[in-house]
C-alpha cells in the first residue's frame, strides 16, 4: 500500500482520488486543508479520520503526497516534502516558472525521491498509441492542438467576482490552465522547438483569456496551438504526415485515436481505455514508488522543464507576468 496525503480539497483532488481508487495500492491516509472544517468535510466523503493544518504533522503518515493547490504555491510545498522523503505527484504546471521547476527536480535528484508532475494526457493510452503509430504516417509536417472552453467562472468575472482561475498572483490563466495541455504532449512527441511566436489576449487582472502560438522545428516541421478559457472549441488535435494524419478529439483526456492515410478513410485505432484517466497517471506514480524510480520516462523532467520554459516565453511575448517570475 502507499499512503497518500491529499493536500487540495477542490474537484480535482476528488477526480485523483476516483482513478487512484482503481489500484489496489492506493489508500488515503489524510488531507490537508488551511482549514479544518474543509478538509474534515472533502475527508469524510473518503472516510477518512486524519485532517491537518500543517504539513509537519502529515509526514509520519504518509508515502507520498498529491498537491493540487494553486499554482503559485507548488513549488514551495513540492520541496518541503521532497526534503522529507516523501515523493511528490504534482499538479500541472509544476510550477510558476522554469526557475522554479529547475530548483524542485535539483531537490528530488539531490534526496532521490519520485517525482512527477501530473499531466494525465500525455499517460493516456490513446496518446501513448499516437506515439507508436507516428512512423505509419511518413515524414511529420505539422502538429495542431486546440483547447478552448468556455470557463464558468468567467462569467462571474464579467460581473465583477475575480475567482481563482483569473487571479495573477496565484501564476493562473488560460496558458498555464488549459493552454499546457496543447504543449506538453508536443514536447513529448518533437522536443523542443527551435522558435515561438505567440499573440494572447490578457485580463484586466493580468492573466491570458486566450492565445495562440505558431512553433518552429526547423526540419520542415511546424506546429501551432489554439488556447482559450473565453471561447469553445471542437477541433481535435492532429499530427500531420505525408503519408497520412493521426487525430484525437479533447487533447486533455483523448478517448479516441483516429488513423486516415493520405487518399484512404479514417480508421479507429483507439486501445482499450479503463475510462478514468487518473488511474493511469496514479498508476505510473505508485509503480515508480515502487521501483524506486524518481523520474518517470514520459512525463520526465526534461519534458516538464521544456514546457515550463516555453509558457515562459510565451508569457514574455504577451505580457504575463507573474509575482512569482520576480526572484
Amino acid at each position: 500500500m502507499v499512503r497518500f496525503g491529499i493536500i487540495g480539497t477542490n474537484n480535482i483532488s476528488d477526480w485523483f482520488i476516483a482513478g487512484a481508487k482503481m489500484d489496489p495500492r492506493f489508500t488515503i491516509s489524510c488531507v490537508y486543508s488551511r482549514t479544518r472544517e474543509k478538509g474534515t468535510a472533502f475527508a469524510a466523503k473518503y472516510g477518512v479520520e486524519k485532517v491537518f493544518t500543517t504539513f509537519e504533522q502529515m509526514l509520519e503518515h504518509i508515502d507520498a503526497v498529491y498537491i493540487a493547490t494553486p499554482n503559485y504555491i507548488h513549488a514551495e510545498q513540492s520541496l518541503f516534502f521532497l526534503r522529507n522523503g516523501k515523493a511528490v505527484l504534482c499538479e500541472k504546471p509544476l510550477c510558476s516558472n522554469a526557475r522554479e521547476g529547475r530548483m524542485v527536480i535539483e531537490q528530488a535528484k539531490k534526496y532521490g525521491v519520485p517525482f512527477m508532475e501530473a499531466m494525465i494526457s500525455t499517460l493516456n493510452p490513446n496518446f501513448l498509441e499516437l506515439r507508436e503509430r507516428l512512423p505509419q504516417i511518413g515524414r511529420i509536417r505539422k502538429y495542431f492542438s486546440s483547447y478552448c472552453q468556455y470557463s464558468s467562472r468567467y462569467d462571474k468575472y464579467k460581473s465583477g467576482i475575480i475567482e481563482n482561475a483569473f487571479k495573477r498572483e496565484l501564476s493562473n490563466g488560460a496558458l498555464v490552465d488549459i493552454g499546457i495541455y496543447t504543449i506538453y504532449p508536443m514536447v513529448v512527441l518533437f522536443g523542443r522547438p527551435v522558435s515561438i511566436k505567440a499573440v494572447g489576449t490578457k485580463l484586466e487582472t493580468g492573466v491570458d483569456a486566450q492565445g495562440t502560438v505558431v512553433f518552429e522545428y526547423g526540419n520542415g516541421m511546424e506546429a501551432t496551438v489554439v488556447y482559450s478559457k473565453v471561447a469553445d472549441s471542437y477541433l481535435p488535435t492532429e499530427v500531420q504526415g505525408e503519408e497520412g494524419t493521426l487525430y484525437m478529439e479533447k487533447i486533455n483526456i483523448p478517448r479516441t485515436l483516429t488513423l486516415r492515410q493520405r487518399g484512404g478513410n479514417p480508421i479507429d485505432v483507439s486501445p482499450a481505455h479503463c475510462g478514468n484517466d487518473y488511474f493511469y497517471e496514479a498508476r505510473d506514480f505508485m509503480d515508480m514508488i515502487e521501483k524506486k524510480q524518481i523520474e518517470h520516462e514520459i512525463n520526465s523532467f526534461e519534458n516538464s522543464i521544456i514546457t515550463l520554459e516555453i509558457m515562459d516565453e510565451i508569457r514574455r511575448q504577451v505580457g504575463v507576468e507573474y509575482p512569482a517570475d520576480i526572484m
